[in-house]
């Protein structure tokens, strides 16, 4: 199909709409996760004089992808001249030009009003139900009740007998681009329950848009690779070469800083994206390690490494793809989900660190690379297990809800010359 303007093609739209396409088939498209996606609510629970009072609610329902520091900000355009009169839960980042009001005064006049958390520590009279956890929100597998935030919200300067207007253009950073929020659309009243469950409350309207993540939006390069060993093979199949882009010319550049090289000042290093320099030039690496083989079962040992010099890693996850899930698993350092594998042949598994011990992945400094691992013991399926064909190693690997990148097949770590398989 061409997009013709005048009798002209227009190569910028056809290329745009190209790239559209592709992000909405594959990018847009996770089927590890396919119904992942961040909701927003807006709940109208009184009406005032010029507007009304509304709850806002920000859903994460992905099962492994989490919003991390700096935390979410939100952002819409107003339909009208609304402005917002008071905020509890959160905060306008800018008051904007409340000059015509003389004796109240607006918290925000914005057209275009952008939103941030508080933290945990905000004053009473700043909070609101479910609110204020700097911006976090966990992924839906790991911890449901800490996957949502709220806020409350009181909007006037409408006409008299106005029932709202929705949003437009709704925003949402978590924490950067990556994002993509469908229109803010009327839908069923929201329904909650009181009196211990006895009787049913409903607000007055809802209106809710859905925004789905894309890692083609939110990212120049994959931020992760996949590297595998085995017990079997001293030979280690490193991540493939310039997985996460190729690095400038020289030991040392802007962008990385060799091994073992002395590191600038703490102050003089701010880019929290400087990465050890690598082949594979990523800064998070995840390696999967065949350790043995028993009678009943075979044990893994799985380490990720951080390769940023000026960035930790907060309740990180991992995510894995390989059948051999589908039996019994011992994780010992790590909590450890198999999750719902609807549509996909193999089964998938997510692991993410252990309160007070391993929830942060530390950077790197110039004499170690920030790393956690674990062992896991994995029962054996008779009929389907083999060392053969790269059976033993992962079909796909994400971190932190991004793919990483996996080396070929025909670099998967191979069996001894003449062994068909090696049994215990």
């Amino acid at each position: 199909m061409k997009l013709i303007v005048s009798g002209r093609i227009r190569p910028l739209a056809l290329v745009s709409a190209v790239v559209l396409i592709f992000c909405r088939l594959s990018d847009c498209y996770d089927p590890m996760d396919p119904n992942g996606n961040v909701t927003v609510t807006f709940d109208i629970s009184k009406w005032t004089i010029d507007g009304y009072m509304a709850r806002v609610t920000i859903q994460n329902y992905h099962q492994y992808r989490h919003v991390e520091k700096p935390g979410w900000k939100l952002g819409w355009t107003w339909a009208r001249d609304e402005v917002i009169w008071s905020m509890w839960g959160a905060f306008a980042t800018q008051q904007g030009n409340c000059s015509s009001y003389k004796f109240q005064i607006p918290h925000s006049c914005k057209k275009h009003p952008m939103i941030l958390d508080f933290p945990p520590e905000a004053s009473p009279e700043n909070r609101s139900e479910d609110c204020c956890r700097s911006g976090l929100l966990s992924s839906w597998a790991i911890d449901p009740s800490k996957s949502f935030s709220s806020f409350e919200i009181q909007v006037g300067n409408l006409e008299g007998n106005s029932t709202g207007y929705a949003p437009l253009n709704l925003i949402l950073m978590a924490p950067g681009p990556g994002y993509t929020c469908g229109p803010v659309v009327d839908t069923k009243p929201t329904v909650s329950s009181d009196i211990g469950g006895r009787r049913e409350v409903q607000v007055f309207r809802t209106w809710k848009s859905t925004c789905t993540y894309s890692s083609f939006l939110a990212n120049k390069a994959p931020v992760c690779c996949v590297s595998l060993s085995t017990f079997y093979n001293p030979l280690i199949t490193s991540c493939p070469t310039c997985s996460c882009g190729c690095k400038e010319a020289g030991p040392n550049t802007s962008s990385c800083i060799s091994e073992g090289a002395a590191l600038p000042q703490s102050d003089a290093l701010t880019d929290t994206d400087v990465v050890q320099c690598t082949a594979h030039n990523c800064p998070i690496r995840v390696h999967w390690h065949l350790k043995n083989n028993y009678l009943d079962h075979w044990r893994v040992k799985l380490t990720v490494s951080n390769y940023k010099y000026k960035r930790n890693y907060s309740n990180w996850n991992v995510l894995v793809q390989h059948p051999g899930f589908g039996q019994s698993m011992t994780t010992y350092s790590f909590n450890s989900s198999v999750l719902p594998a609807v549509g996909l042949e193999d089964e998938v598994a997510l692991f993410w660190g252990i309160d007070y011990y391993n929830t942060e992945l530390l950077q790197a400094d110039k004499d170690q690379l920030g790393s956690v691992n674990t062992e896991m013991l994995l029962k054996k399926d008779v009929e389907s297990f083999t060392l053969r064909n790269g059976w033993a190693f992962p079909r796909r690997i994400y971190f932190d809800g991004e793919s990483c990148q996996m080396p070929l097949p025909d670099k998967f770590p191979m069996l001894p010359n003449g062994s068909s398989s090696l049994n215990p």
